[in-house]
């Protein structure tokens, strides 16, 4: 039986850097304003639990073969040698980092605690210890960790450069790799398309619509939920909702709404209520909810079809549980090409503007990451998660054969331990009064 606390991962080797399968082109790749976003300066940390584990040399040959077809994966990133304050993809092939490791564990021993993130996780990712802000250009774009278990399954560790991909561009070249692992010979079935020039700002670049999303909502509080956040020791908190109790909070609410739309006012008027008494927080004080769109379809034209690059914008909501389902659907009505394309032309004339994270929950939904990824040929995924949930509040799916149904999903947050209770009772007990 394994505690919370894994045990240390032993290599066989130093981490080897996995190249292109053939000379690629040599370019500096553009990265959008949405890319350069100062808040996305961080690595996707994503973890799979495989019960049939695949040899070290087969993932090697089949991580190259898609290198070919991805192969800003395998640049560095650097300044911008023509944009002041940006960076810039350096698309020189110099390789993804993949390590090779052994872990003295069950899978099953891993699964009995694996619903809740823990700090001891960063073992199964070189770099992952590393304090990402000093070390941001100097670790390459891509890290894989394959560790294997001793009742012969494995973990898949991938921790990716936002700056690269978001969750979507990530799911992408996942499911590319699996794709080429299974099938070598086979074309891909989506083709990666690398320009982000698309992106461009207009010219001149013109604000045509409010971005409440890098608005302070309470500009004379030096009231700052975020800096007690960082002040405190947090611990991770997972909640489990069935697909029975997700379709009861929806009952609950009076109109029609998706599951992210219920679950997502919910969790946030409950992490409110549970940090209310620590911050002295009064009922006046506006907390934001951030969340992230999609936006491939509702850009004119929509984003080609394989653009993996950052293709999202932050929703704004700021108000209670029954309002908020219907200012969550209102947000993302407004998310029209006019407000996307003045986002990246505020990004262009203000370079420095920054989200206002005072008091905001940011959530992300790997939801739709975790079902729609495929295997590698030995069995299907047991299990998949973040590495670990340190800045924002994470949906994903708890997946059939980790004992859930299709429909149920854990919500993911850190807190401070003394928080923890209350914001579980508040999860577990307010929908009913709803």
């Amino acid at each position: 039986m394994l505690t919370t606390e894994l045990p240390g991962c032993s290599y066989k080797r130093k981490p080897m850097l996995i190249y292109p399968s053939k000379p690629t082109p040599k370019h500096q790749l553009y990265l959008s304003n949405i890319d350069n976003q100062k808040f996305l300066r961080f690595f996707i940390k994503a973890l799979f639990v495989y019960k049939v584990s695949i040899p070290i040399d087969d993932l090697k040959s089949s991580l190259s073969r898609v290198l070919f077809h991805y192969y800003p994966f395998a640049g560095r990133l650097r300044t911008s040698t023509k944009n002041i304050g940006k960076l810039e993809l350096d698309c020189n092939g110099e390789g993804v980092v993949l390590a090779e490791a052994f872990v003295d564990i069950s899978m099953d021993d891993f699964l009995e605690n694996c619903e809740t993130p823990h700090l001891s996780w960063r073992k199964l990712l070189p770099y992952a210890s590393e304090e990402e802000s000093a070390n941001f250009l100097g670790i390459p774009p891509l890290v894989i960790q394959v560790t294997y278990l001793r009742c012969g399954g494995m973990i898949l560790c991938t921790m990716a450069n936002h700056l690269l991909c978001d969750g979507n561009g990530l799911q992408q070249f996942l499911q590319a790799w699996a794709q080429l692992h299974t099938k070598p010979d086979a074309d891909l079935p989506i083709q990666p398309y690398h320009n982000r020039e698309i992106l461009k700002p207009r010219n001149p670049p013109q604000i045509t619509s409010h971005h409440p999303e890098f608005v302070k909502k309470n500009p004379n509080s030096e009231l700052d939920i975020s800096g007690y956040l960082q002040s405190q020791p947090l611990v991770p908190c997972c909640v489990t909702f069935t697909r029975t109790q997700i379709q009861h909070l929806k009952n609950k609410l009076s109109l029609k709404c998706t599951t992210f739309e219920a679950l997502a006012s919910h969790v946030w008027c409950c992490w409110v209520e549970a940090l209310r008494s620590s911050v002295s927080l009064p009922t006046s004080h506006t907390v934001k909810l951030l969340f992230s769109v999609d936006v491939r379809e509702k850009m004119e034209p929509r984003l080609p079809e394989g653009y993996y690059g950052n293709g999202f914008s932050l929703c704004n909501d700021k108000t209670n549980v029954q309002h908020g389902v219907k200012s969550i659907q209102e947000c993302k009505v407004r998310l029209t090409d006019d407000h996307l394309r003045s986002t990246i032309d505020l990004l262009e004339i203000n370079g420095g503007v920054q989200h206002d994270l005072s008091s905001t929950l940011v959530i992300t939904e790997w939801i739709s990451i975790g079902r729609k990824l495929k295997d590698f040929g030995q069995g299907t995924k047991i299990h998949m998660g973040p590495l670990l949930s340190k800045t924002s509040c994470v949906f994903g799916p708890k997946l059939p054969a980790g004992g859930g149904d299709v429909e149920t999903i854990n919500v993911i947050v850190s807190m401070p331990e003394k928080d923890v209770e209350n914001f579980k009772f508040y999860l577990m007990n307010r929908f009913l009064m709803i």
